[in-house]
């Protein structure tokens, strides 16, 4: 007895001295050293923080024993970041924020290592969700066409698919939740999926990413952060209203979130509805119209040395597919043929933090059901369930001088399953595996190394579908592909604030079921798609050179990269038809990308209320044949003037205004079953700020897309084979209200 005795006061001594571990201090302006209200005290890795009270003062409990990294960030002021050794009882710190018209820094991350961007070997974009609204885009593949180098492949107004310099579809993975999102993203037509209600910021990894995220990321990386819980002790809610006058979009979304001590919880549900959009020409543009219904909530817990999560979204998508420019209607009921998607993603984080190391595991589960009308409105001619088990476990190992290691084991288990009166890929089975090693190096001379090696594997089964030597028959499938994968990367400052960032990386995708099994008719796309099951892995090698200059008045950023890639898969016709569909088939041939962005961002001191940003992008892609490679996206320019007061007003708080002219140049770089696209110039306007009603911070947004109706069709478009012109003159009105 006595031992149990002692064992129990051991354990409760041990369990009270890590729960007493905190971090306490004062935050203050460094030019007059008055208290600074209302900062962010931030620990990435631990996903807690504080935020300072009117005296400046800042307080975060339960933190356990380590070296984390902290973060302080306050628009106006330059973020601060610093490692802290987290010791036994009360450590203090005390931080003194310089002011800066550069923009405030946000945690990237989608990168292992939770660093700031100015602190990151790799180049990632990121803008939030409150700067994307602003834009009044429609959607949120819309929304993220404004980053640099990233473009959508439209279908009207309601599907897009990002494109990331030049490449798309599989060759570009969406994270969502922390999980893998897998939606049968190889169709054309099949869109983003997700809804931006409830989505805090996104992340873009521009070029191979297969090191951190496997097959299909050897174009790059959509990572979509999810809203984060309320701060402990905390309840916090909103409501928000969004009208678009284009498609007489109605859209809503409320949200409330609340933390205890150690519990937490957050809910948010989502409605939108819009009618057919109208062209620069006036005319509607028949069955483009689309309803979306979105629900998103999570619980956490978070303690001493341990915290864990689990969150749920339904999304419930009900789109037309346009097909030419018919009736007039302003009716929201779909017509033939439309789309119904329902998506069911569960994810779960849990992490257990070492003295010296951690530990995380994130396991996700999608259901995704996605059913294709034809003809019959009540039949489906596709009915495809997609059932996806996924699971990415890292251990953050302890740090050895300047060095950090992070090893990994990541995989899915993947099942495919028809119901429809039609069968374009066959019932079947995916399971990958995959291991990662990563190291982050930093050295005196304040430049980074970062390296990684990884190993994937890739096995397939697909079952029979149909009878032997009968149209529309899909013959078994066995296949089993495998790639090792490395990148390294060096960022350095050559002289002062100039940063500059070499990366090599390599990449490979596997072919998809669509690619090696397809046999039939797809809906979608008014073609017979033929898979070719002799297809091998696709393999890059991407060579990204970075250079970025900034001061009080300036920013200036040159990006450019050179992409390989060994048997590119892509689709052609033969110039044969089954049942007045023209066939197309899947083939393989070397390929090569080129390109780049650059842009600067002029904000002179002391007009620290005046921007002007500039932004150019350029790619070009080419098979070894010397034909150019299908749907890359045309040169585009850029410019913005931006005018913003960030400090209070009588009746108004961190008031702007903008004015974008965005050209788009003519694309004559197409392959042969292509026609050039014509330039085009769009105008946009747009206004808002912080409005005080009642006491409460009211967010207003107004802003006008296309304004001067410019009749275009974007190169992009998949509606341009039909001569069906994109978008014309949108208003958009958004308020955000607080609880």
């Amino acid at each position: 007895m006595r031992k149990f005795y002692f064992s129990l006061f051991l354990a409760m001594t041990f369990y009270i001295g890590t729960c007493q571990n905190s971090l306490t201090g004062t935050i203050s302006d460094g030019a007059d050293t008055s208290p600074l209200e209302q900062v962010e005290v931030y620990f990435p890795q631990l996903e807690k923080g504080a935020v300072t009270l009117e005296d400046g003062t800042f307080h975060i409990d339960k933190i356990p024993l380590g070296t984390y990294k902290v973060v302080a960030s306050y628009l106006g002021y330059k973020t601060f970041s610093q490692s802290i050794e987290i010791k036994a009882g009360i450590n203090t710190l005390d931080i003194t924020l310089e002011s800066s018209v550069i923009e405030m820094q946000e945690i990237i991350v989608s990168t292992p290592f939770h660093k700031l961007q100015s602190e990151n070997v790799m180049k990632v974009e990121q803008t939030s969700m409150a700067e994307v609204k602003k834009t009044g885009a429609i959607t949120l593949a819309e929304g993220i066409t404004n980053i640099p180098g990233v473009q959508s492949a439209s279908t009207g107004v309601s599907i897009g698919k990002p494109v990331i310099r030049g490449l798309s579809s599989n060759r570009v993975l969406v994270y969502t939740q922390g999980i893998r999102l897998e939606n049968q993203q190889w169709g054309g037509e099949h869109g983003l999926g997700v809804s931006d209600a409830g989505i805090e910021s996104v992340e873009v990894i521009k070029g191979p990413a297969t090191l951190l995220y496997g097959s299909d990321a050897m174009g790059g990386v959509i990572y979509l952060n999810p809203e984060k819980f309320a701060l402990p002790k905390t309840t916090e809610g909103d409501i928000n209203f969004n009208y678009f006058s284009n498609t007489q979009g109605l859209g809503t979304n409320a949200g409330i979130k609340t933390s205890g001590d150690k519990f937490k919880f957050m809910a948010r549900g989502s409605l939108t509805s819009h009618i057919d959009y109208k062209t620069g020409g006036d005319e509607r543009v028949t069955n483009s119209r689309f309803r979306e219904y979105d629900f998103k909530t999570g619980v956490g817990y978070q303690g001493t040395t341990y915290k864990t999560e689990l969150r749920y979204n339904y999304n419930n998508l009900k789109l037309g597919i346009p097909e030419a420019i018919g009736l007039q209607s302003t009716d929201r009921t779909l017509e033939l043929p439309f789309q119904t998607i329902d998506n069911h993603i569960l994810s779960s984080k849990t992490n257990v933090f070492f003295e010296k190391s951690s530990l995380e595991a994130t396991f996700g589960y999608i259901f995704n059901i996605r059913k294709e009308f034809g003809t019959q409105i009540d039949i489906a001619g596709l009915d495809m369930h997609l059932a996806t088990l996924s699971y990415n476990v890292q251990y953050d190992l302890p740090k050895m001088g300047n060095i950090e290691t992070i090893l990994g084991l990541q995989g899915m288990h993947e099942t495919n399953n028809n119901f429809g009166e039609e069968v374009l890929i066959p019932d079947a089975t995916t399971n990958d595996i995959g291991v990662l090693g990563t190291s982050h190096v930093h050295f005196e001379n304040e430049s980074d190394l970062q390296l990684g090696l990884r190993y994937d594997h890739r096995a397939i089964n697909g079952d029979e579908s149909g009878v032997p030597g009968q149209e529309s028959y899909i013959a078994p499938l066995d296949k089993n592909f495998g790639s090792f994968n490395a990148s390294a990367g060096y960022k350095i400052d050559f002289v002062k604030n100039l940063v500059t960032r070499l990366n090599l990386a390599t990449g490979f995708r596997a072919p998809n079921l669509a690619e090696l099994t397809s046999n039939g008719v797809h809906e979608g796309t008014n073609r017979y798609e033929i898979g070719n099951a002799a297809l091998k892995n696709e393999k890059n090698l991407q060579i990204d050179l970075a250079f970025e200059y900034s001061n009080q008045h300036i920013e200036l950023y040159i990006n450019g990269f050179y992409n390989t890639i060994n048997d590119y898969i892509y689709i052609e016709p033969n110039g044969q038809f089954i049942n007045s569909n023209a066939v197309f088939l899947y083939t393989q041939q070397d390929a090569r990308l080129y390109g780049g962005e650059a842009g600067f961002h002029l904000h002179p001191h002391p007009l620290d209320w005046l921007h002007l940003e500039s932004t150019f992008e350029t790619v070009t892609g080419k098979l070894t044949s010397t034909d150019y490679l299908p749907l890359i996206p045309a040169n585009s320019w850029t410019n913005t003037l931006r005018i913003e007061f960030d400090k209070n007003k009588d009746w108004i708080d961190r008031a702007y205004t903008f004015v974008t002219l965005k050209s788009i140049f003519s694309q004559n770089k197409v392959n042969v079953f292509e026609t050039p696209s014509d330039g085009y110039s769009l105008l946009n306007i747009g206004l808002g700020g912080m409005v005080q009603i009642l006491d409460k911070p009211v967010d207003v947004r107004i802003s006008g897309n296309n304004i001067l109706n410019k009749t275009y069709i974007d190169h992009l478009s998949r509606l341009k084979i039909d001569g069906i012109p994109n978008i014309g003159r949108n208003i958009s009105v958004g308020v955000s209200v607080p609880l």
